[in-house]
């Protein structure tokens, strides 16, 4: 990283899953995230972690309730949507259609340079691939 980059973002986004197990290996062969960490037990998972190949990763659960005092968690299963940037959409597009997922946006060019295509998981989450990295960003000041 030079002088006028910044790092790379340390968000993660999260999910609450109907069955996170089935979505877990669903988004493991479907799409190629990696399984980093599943805590739970029985059909309930507390935590998991999926990284991505190309960096970054999604944390998800199962839904259930909140501890005592804590607000109801805000996202409903199947109201995700991510945007996840790989250096090769067909590839992932190929992958996700062996695996059986519905491609709700066929693979196409932008009119921003980045080739895409969108898919839904079992719980209705929309995924969204491409080549687009986002704009540079400035460097911190």
């Amino acid at each position: 990283m030079d002088a006028t980059e910044t790092p790379a973002p340390q968000v993660w986004p999260t999910l609450r899953a109907t069955d996170a197990r089935a979505l877990i290996r669903f988004l493991v062969e479907a799409f190629g995230f990696r399984e980093v960490v599943t805590y739970g037990e029985g059909e309930v998972v507390a935590h998991a972690e999926l990284a991505w190949p190309e960096g970054g990763g999604v944390m998800l659960g199962s839904d259930r309730e909140t501890a005592e005092g804590a607000e109801p968690w805000p996202g409903r299963p199947g109201t995700f949507t991510a945007y996840v940037v790989t250096a090769d959409p067909d590839a992932v597009h190929a992958r996700a259609i062996a695996a059986g997922a519905r491609i709700s946006t066929a693979l196409h060019e932008t009119d921003y340079g980045s080739r895409d295509f969108a898919a839904a998981d079992p719980e209705g989450n929309h995924w969204y691939f491409g080549t687009y990295p986002g704009a540079p960003r400035p460097a911190a000041g």
